[in-house]
């Protein structure tokens, strides 16, 4: 399973994983992306995304056979909901708004069988999506190969980061960083990243690696990709597909009616 799940072997190998989140719900959509050269992992976002419970399932299994590691962003810290997307196969979920120890920890407890946790056995599709024949297989292997992806979002979660990024069974530490912005009271939406966000993201990327884990944060577009990864990230990401989609439209267009000057797209914040 650790072998299939090519999201958990690049960052242990310490290069970048990039990747993209996936908001439409379209099975295409989930192949195109897949058969990118060079992508690593595709976020399934079923928190601010277009996706409900079959279309998390119809995208990891088509994500899954052409080499990225599928994730799902679920849309609140809830037993059920981290069981329906490691169940469907998800080579790791991804968890918004976490602000405090206990809370990942009761994260990391629902995610990891018996007798480190507490998630039930019984879906016939998470194997399949790691190339397995036998549940089995899955039931063995399942608490060491996939992963979990907790964000920090809140002011609360930047006092309590260090005692997050601590608990066992917590891969990586993610910043979502319009979310952050807008609880610290300056959101990036009006204009520059105020030094209040920029202390917060510095110390989260500090906290992460100090505990030896790895730290990833939402980025829209290539050259913020680019800028976070030499800053010291371990995850980034090319935007969304939605955001991809328009900006390639809206630059196509402004060409074609000879307007050169095209900024970049911001991609939103997620």
């Amino acid at each position: 399973m650790q072998e299939a799940n090519s999201y958990r072997k690049k960052l242990e190998s310490g290069e970048k994983a990039i990747g993209i989140w996936q908001m439409y719900p379209a099975p295409s959509i989930s192949r195109s992306l897949a058969r990118i050269p060079g992508l690593n992992w595709i976020l399934i976002d079923c928190e601010h995304g277009n996706m409900d419970d079959a279309s998390m399932h119809e995208a990891i299994a088509n994500i899954s056979p052409y080499g990225p590691s599928p994730l799902v962003r679920i849309p609140d810290a809830q037993g059920w909901m981290i069981k329906r997307a490691l169940d469907a196969g998800a080579h790791g979920i991804m968890v918004p708004l976490v602000s405090t120890k206990e809370t990942a920890e009761y994260i990391v407890e629902q995610s990891k069988f018996p007798p480190r946790g507490k998630r039930g056995f019984g879906s016939p599709f998470s194997m399949t999506s790691f190339g397995l024949s036998s549940a089995a297989d899955y039931l063995r292997q399942a608490n060491d190969s996939t992963v979990v992806i907790v964000q920090i979002e809140t002011e609360e979660a930047v006092n309590n980061v260090e005692a997050i990024a601590a608990v066992d069974g917590i891969d990586v530490i993610f910043i979502g960083p319009i979310d952050l912005s807008n609880f610290l009271g300056h959101p990036l939406a009006y204009g520059e990243e105020h030094p209040k966000v920029t202390q917060a993201i510095d110390r989260i990327l500090k906290a992460a690696h100090k505990a030896g884990k790895k730290a990833g944060i939402f980025t829209g577009n290539p050259e913020d990709a680019k800028r976070r990864a030499e800053q010291g990230f371990d995850m980034v990401n090319l935007g969304t597909d939605v955001a991809n989609l328009v900006s390639n439209v809206v630059q196509g267009l402004q060409k074609v009616q000879n307007q050169t000057e095209v900024a970049p797209a911001k991609g939103g914040g997620y």
